[in-house]
């Protein structure tokens, strides 16, 4: 499935629009990455355990947006946008949620 945050695709012609989908994921993040994470932010650098935890969760929710999209017969999501927000009483969840218009498209 072709995914693309522009709203056409070169070489493809949309025939048919089926609609907005998403996908989202709320992650938590454990105590240890937080504590690995407060030992980056105390020495400089960059966190990793968050930087992949912040991955797993794009990679998901891309993944069920395209599932959805499968499943109204589109071929390709088109005009995709990603956010980030984080939840909880103290901010210990990592929302992320993507859209965009799942269309079905043919060669040029």
């Amino acid at each position: 499935m072709i995914v693309t945050t522009t709203n056409n695709i070169e070489g493809k012609q949309i025939v048919e629009y089926k609609g907005i989908v998403f996908g989202e994921v709320i992650a938590g993040v454990d105590f240890v990455k937080d504590f690995v994470a407060g030992l980056s932010n105390f020495f400089g650098g960059r966190s990793n355990t968050y930087e992949e935890e912040m991955m797993r969760a794009r990679e998901s929710a891309m993944q069920e947006m395209k599932q959805r999209a499968a499943a109204l017969g589109a071929d390709a999501v088109i005009g995709i946008d990603v956010d980030y927000e984080v939840l909880g009483s103290n901010n210990g969840m990592l929302m992320v949620n993507v859209s965009g218009t799942a269309v079905v498209t043919r060669d040029l």
